[in-house]
């Protein structure tokens, strides 16, 4: 039988090796792969927090199915909005759920009525199968700040591999 001491030394490298794995295996990023906050350059501070500012947001297609692509393929996302409230839309940050995802919010306000589009790229380099991909926008809006935007796609072989 192994010590009680023995047991516990093995049970916390154990649970530190599977967090660790986990870690690296989520979104099947390499361990030196993150994930870009990109930011607008616009209204920080104060003004994001003061809900006099505040206003609406309408999402044309908040989810996406993009169907296959080729592994390797770069995919262009885009998200169309309508600010439909009656103060400016600030888009404070748009962060990908990970390093194979880069957004890119719009650098200026969204006027009342007006539209406007949260892009990204996705890289499937190094991916296969189904890919499920999210990006969190916070933006100065009503009710709740941070929305998701998903798309799925699928990741095919390159040709002439297994």
């Amino acid at each position: 039988m192994i010590p009680l001491h023995l047991q516990k030394k093995i049970m916390r490298y154990l649970i530190i090796s599977i967090f660790g794995i986990s870690l690296l295996a989520s979104c099947g990023n390499s361990a030196n792969e993150k994930a870009a906050v990109t930011t607008a350059p616009t209204q920080t501070g104060v003004a994001a927090t003061d809900s006099t500012n505040f206003t609406t947001i309408e999402w044309t297609e908040p989810v996406k199915n993009f169907g296959k692509i080729v592994e390797g393929q770069k995919l262009e996302v885009t998200f169309a909005f309508k600010n439909t409230g009656d103060k400016p839309l600030v888009i404070y940050s748009v962060k990908p759920s990970c390093g194979c995802t880069a957004a890119e919010p719009p650098k200026e306000p969204i006027a009342p009525g007006e539209t406007g589009e949260i892009k990204g790229t996705f890289d499937s380099n190094g991916k296969s199968g189904s890919q499920h991909k999210s990006m969190f926008v916070t933006a100065n809006t009503k009710g709740k700040q941070d929305h998701e935007l998903i798309f799925d796609v699928e990741v095919g072989k390159k040709p002439g591999e297994k």
